[in-house]
């Protein structure tokens, strides 16, 4: 259950919290945690993806039309205290906000993975990290049930714990089927300039409904690098003896892979399409 205290939280996530209270005298709590994040999302999204932003634009002013002037107001000062409570370590701050303020009941029972297990799990699979990278040059790491982000921001860390950038050094796929888990996820992994492409979608029936790109994805050129190495990866058309059954694993990680190369694909479409009224 939520607390007064908020134990655990740093000042900048209490502040935070204050902000959406304020905001929530007309509104429900969870409305105004759940319009933050989409509003946040939106911003970060149309100031690096000109490819989408027409329909999330739209969809921006319809959000703020249901908020006063000055609880739109508190929208961007949210943002700063979740910005400052970010800087300079990596945690998952809005998942333990979202926590703190006990919305789980409102996402069907949702609740995220404690930070401390996350970083634990990423410490034990990614021990070898740096020799992959100083082989491969980067990494790609697969999420297909992203929630706020926490495994990945948790791989950041391990990555950058290990003496490499994650922010040239690794690209990241993850994929959520809650919008609401798809903009937490977005909107941290863009604030810690993580290369991202994160998926509204199903990683089971591959089924997508929108996707974001992260700043570090777009200034980064990864599209370009991304498609560079998935045509150097390519196999052999003919193989002379059936591949043994995938590990559930490795199917899970393909089952993303797919998605990843759908959506750079699509993106590859509407670049050249933009390409024709430049």
């Amino acid at each position: 259950m939520a607390t007064d205290t908020y134990n655990g939280l740093d000042p900048h996530q209490r502040a935070f919290i204050k902000l959406v209270k304020e905001n929530a005298h007309r509104h429900r709590c969870y409305e105004v945690f759940r319009d933050f994040c989409e509003l946040a999302a939106l911003s970060f999204s149309n100031a690096v993806d000109q490819q989408q932003f027409e329909a999330r634009e739209a969809r921006y002013l319809e959000i703020v039309k249901g908020y006063s002037e000055d609880e739109v107001n508190r929208f961007p000062a949210m943002l700063a205290e979740l910005t400052a409570s970010l800087t300079g370590h990596f945690h998952d701050a809005l998942g333990e906000i979202f926590m703190a303020l006990d919305l789980g009941s409102h996402w069907h029972g949702q609740y995220f993975t404690p930070y401390s297990v996350a970083s634990l799990m990423a410490r034990m699979t990614m021990h070898d990290v740096g020799e992959r990278i100083e082989r491969e040059g980067f990494i790609t790491l697969c999420e297909p049930a992203a929630g706020a982000g926490a495994m990945v921001i948790a791989a950041a860390e391990a990555v950058t714990a290990s003496g490499n950038n994650h922010q040239r050094q690794m690209h990241v796929t993850a994929v959520d089927v809650d919008p609401t888990a798809v903009h937490m996820a977005y909107i941290q992994l863009s604030l810690l300039h993580i290369p991202a492409i994160v998926v509204h979608g199903n990683s089971l029936t591959l089924k997508q409904w929108g996707y974001w790109v992260t700043p570090a994805h777009v200034m980064g050129f990864w599209d370009q690098r991304l498609r560079r190495r998935d045509v150097a990866a390519q196999p052999p058309t003919l193989s002379a003896a059936p591949d043994p059954a995938p590990a559930a694993s490795e199917s899970v990680a393909d089952a993303v892979a797919v998605v990843r190369a759908s959506v750079l694909e699509h993106r590859g479409q509407l670049a050249e399409q933009l390409a024709l009224f430049g």
